[in-house]
């Protein structure tokens, strides 16, 4: 039998299409998998720059693991490609804050969204990630989550 091939690194770029909204989730890690990602400076920073600075792919829900990020994004700038904004949004965060083990892995990944079924999946996977590791009982509990922007289907 034929293995398929497995991705080693995110696949580029975003098809576009016009007959309906361009919504993407991402997953962004940490370097090495370090565990700061979860805690209020964090969220407080990516919060206000997602809102104030990095306005070309807008934010919507997002959760925060010890060493890794979901958010759902949309395509409000199409001169920006979603790696030319994650590659922006991530050196704002590294010029905004002092620590130095504060680094993002270079690449993010990114999954399409193509129906609102899909959406509820992949938000309802993000929500109840930190009960799946153990963290709280219940996804309402967990504290390092939010919404930038409101953006519908």
């Amino acid at each position: 039998m034929n293995e398929l091939p497995t991705r080693k690194t995110p696949a580029k770029g975003v098809q576009i299409d016009p007959k309906q909204p361009t919504i993407l989730w991402v997953t962004v890690c940490s370097r090495d998998r370090a565990q700061w990602v979860a805690q209020a400076a964090v969220k407080e920073l990516l919060h206000d720059i997602w809102l104030q600075v990095a306005t070309a792919w807008l934010v919507g829900d997002y959760l925060l693991m010890p060493d890794h990020a979901h958010f759902f994004c949309a395509l409000r700038d199409p001169r920006f490609t979603i790696e030319r904004w994650n590659a922006f949004w991530k050196d704002r965060f590294a010029k905004c804050h002092s620590e130095e083990a504060w680094i993002w892995q270079r690449n993010a990944f990114h999954h399409p969204v193509r129906s609102i079924e899909e959406y509820r999946e992949k938000w309802s996977y993000m929500v109840h990630n930190p009960v799946r590791k153990g963290f709280v009982t219940s996804w309402e509990e967990w504290p390092w989550r939010g919404r930038v922007h409101d953006f519908s289907w």
